[in-house]
């Protein structure tokens, strides 16, 4: 399999993940460094957004990928996703999302891991 597919293939996982709250599974994925930039600007460690998810305060019920677009440059990498993302967080009630995640990668010991990802809407 080629690094793009393999990326794909995480992003699609991240989002398994993120449905069934599997905090190893999402660390798995996620470089020491890692950070997410949320809609609202707020910036969280991979520690702090893991805490979120598992308490509750983000929920989410299904994704689907409407595009998955890769950039693959030597050891580091890009990709934006476009999924509909059924979600409830900070106590809202259940919603239909039209997200795009800006990701960034890098390739750590021969293995791809999230370093960043940026949340908008598309």
């Amino acid at each position: 399999m080629n690094d793009e597919n393999t990326i794909r293939e995480m992003y699609e996982k991240y989002w398994t993940c993120m449905i069934e709250k599997d905090a190893d599974g999402l660390r798995s994925l996620m470089s020491e460094d890692y950070y997410l930039l949320h809609m609202t600007g707020v910036k969280q460690s991979v520690d702090e957004f893991l805490k979120g998810l598992l308490s509750g305060t983000f929920n989410y019920f299904s994704a689907e990928h409407d595009g998955i677009t890769v950039h693959v440059d030597g050891d580091t990498a890009t990709l934006i996703g476009k999924s509909r993302v059924l979600a409830a967080v900070y106590g809202g009630g259940k919603h239909t999302w039209r997200l795009q995640g800006d990701f960034t990668l890098r390739k750590e010991n021969g293995m791809w891991r999230f370093t960043s990802s940026e949340a908008s809407v598309y």
